[in-house]
């Protein structure tokens, strides 16, 4: 196995693997031990609690203590740092609980200690009328629609994530002092306030990904986003994959998880995505999951993916391993001349492409072409999501990447979901014939059927604020599919026909004017391309950034750079 690694181009072992004494190869071990302790959904805040955290992390480092080939330990894997999970789950304990104590503590200083405005946010267990009547109630206190309340659960998330962090690296440094800490490894998905938290205790931050397009193309935001809430820290990407449809283990790849059709596709994709996240500076390694396939049937828990580099019958997947071993090759050079992106001068130019909506894929979008110039957050935010535009002569094309939580639990609500709560994506156009505004909203189920809510992308004329409070008009003849099935990750296109413009069939060069916003779950953050607020941005067709259709050709695909 060692020699088999080294031929293609794999120089650790990640997370699960052999012990490094027997496996000879440099290592960052899983410890769990934050699951160990029982911190997460018990008493985090119990002095009991960072006992036993200094007393396991000393057992669990022992065996690996020393040893040349331990890099370092990640403290649990994919924890997640549900914010509303979180909340909800504590607002639920009982009084003598201290995590439900310094919970009911931090409400009173957000809220100065005025129980109506936490009510105008909230909506405490019936008959709890102050904040002694909520530390002892054990019903949920939740969200109220329409609200602030985001801001709280988000800080609360954060203050947890500290208390986390802090015992994981003191436990961690005091039983082994020469090791790296890495981090929770963070789910596909990340949370500012725990990324703040969790920068300062950590050597790099441990982030597992699924890799946006089956072309191997990654969403640059994601990554930038964890720079700048870092301050910089490096990442090392503990977990990608690559799974395809033709495999010899007979794996169903029963998820939502990156999978191709054929074993060609997946070689191609996978070594695309090496050089992609060679690409990008802040990356400092990558680990792939994993050596063999799935069992036939799958694992004890369901998964059931072929992401191996050999089938169950210690076969490699040749075309894989050969074009992971020239990208590995390649990585190190790629990463040494790798680059921050620069601002985006060149007049944005919308490449001529023809996308097939049902297909369900961003993988024939024409990424780097029509991918648009970075959002400007707001206030004290980072980007969490990307777009792109594209034209053909069945309309103009958009599709996004972008992330954020929601939680089901924390969020009862009555009727129909309210608008003024969802994420949404709004986009103003105009072709000289008058600014015409769209608004994509994600309106979740009420209950989840699997692991992740099934969300249905609903598309509305005019802006965000007209749809909230008149109700949605729906655009004839456009096509919406929402395919993000891995929420938090939110990935949507939609395709507006010419006459939604107000005009007909475009030639190449024509000129436009565009603006784009994003708003989180809760109205809690929002981007655009001008850098103001949705309504004005929306509001403003003159501030709308001018752009123009490229040639009539269609652009082929290309994995190029990550956004």
């Amino acid at each position: 196995t060692r020699h088999r690694l080294a031929e293609w181009g794999f120089n650790s072992a990640g997370g699960w693997s052999l012990p490094p004494q027997q496996l000879r190869l440099p290592t960052v071990i899983d410890l769990e031990l934050g699951r160990r302790a029982k911190f997460h959904w018990f008493d985090p805040f119990s002095p009991d609690t960072e006992a036993r955290m200094m007393t396991l992390a000393k057992e669990l480092v022992a065996p690996y203590r020393g040893s040349p080939y331990r890099i370092g330990y990640f403290s649990d894997n994919e924890v997640g740092w549900w914010a509303g999970a979180l909340f909800g789950f504590f607002s639920m304990k009982p009084a003598d609980n201290l995590t439900k104590q310094r919970w009911v503590a931090m409400l009173r200083q957000h809220y100065g200690n005025d129980w109506a405005l936490f009510t105008a946010d909230f909506r405490p267990p019936d008959g709890v009328g102050s904040w002694d009547e909520l530390l002892a109630a054990r019903q949920l206190t939740s969200l109220r629609p329409n609200s602030r309340g985001i801001d709280a659960v988000r800080e609360w998330c954060g203050l947890v994530a500290e208390r986390y962090y802090t015992l994981a690296e003191r436990a961690i440094r005091a039983a082994d002092p020469d090791a790296l800490y890495f981090g929770d490894r963070l789910p596909i998905y990340y949370d500012p306030a725990a990324v703040k938290a969790m920068a300062p205790h950590v050597d790099a931050i441990a982030v597992n990904y699924n890799v946006d397009a089956g072309d191997g193309w990654l969403a640059r935001y994601f990554f930038d986003g964890l720079e700048k809430l870092s301050g910089g820290k490096p990442v090392l990407v503990t977990e990608w994959f690559f799974a395809a449809r033709e495999n010899r283990t007979g794996n169903t790849n029963n998820g939502h998880l990156m999978t191709v059709g054929t074993q060609a596709e997946r070689a191609q994709g996978a070594a695309a995505a090496t050089r992609n996240f060679a690409a990008l500076p802040e990356i400092v390694g990558t680990q792939w999951f994993q050596y063999y396939d799935h069992p036939k049937g799958g694992r004890s828990d369901g998964e059931d993916y072929n992401f191996g580099l050999v089938d169950i019958q210690d076969r490699p997947y040749e075309r894989l391993v050969e074009a992971l071993a020239a990208a590995n090759r390649d990585a190190p050079t790629i990463h040494a001349a790798a680059l921050e992106p620069s601002g985006r001068d060149a007049p944005v130019v919308l490449p001529h492409a023809d996308i097939d909506i049902d297909a369900k894929s961003l993988t024939d979008w024409p990424k780097p072409a029509s991918l648009l110039p970075p959002m400007k957050p707001s206030p004290g935010a980072v980007d969490f999501g990307e777009v792109y535009l594209s034209w053909s002569e069945r309309g103009l094309a958009l599709g996004t990447i972008g992330q954020d939580y929601f939680d089901i639990g924390l969020f009862p609500y009555s009727g129909g979901f309210p608008l003024g709560d969802a994420y949404r994506l709004e986009l103003g156009v105009d072709f000289g014939a008058g600014p015409r505004r769209f608004t994509l909203f994600f309106i979740p189920p009420r209950t989840k059927l699997h692991d992740y809510p099934e969300m249905q992308a609903r598309l509305c004329a005019g802006s965000a604020q007209q749809a909230i409070a008149s109700g949605c008009t729906p655009v004839k003849n456009a096509e919406t599919v929402y395919f993000g099935a891995d929420q938090p990750r939110i990935t949507a296109e939609m395709l507006l026909p010419w006459s939604a413009l107000g005009i007909s069939l475009p030639q190449p060069g024509a000129k436009l004017r565009a603006e784009v916003t994003m708003t989180s779950w809760h109205g809690e953050r929002w981007m655009s391309l001008s850098g103001a607020a949705p309504d004005q941005a929306m509001t403003d067709a003159a501030r709308w950034m001018p752009m123009r259709l490229g040639d009539g050709l269609a652009v082929k695909r290309s994995t190029g750079a990550p956004g």
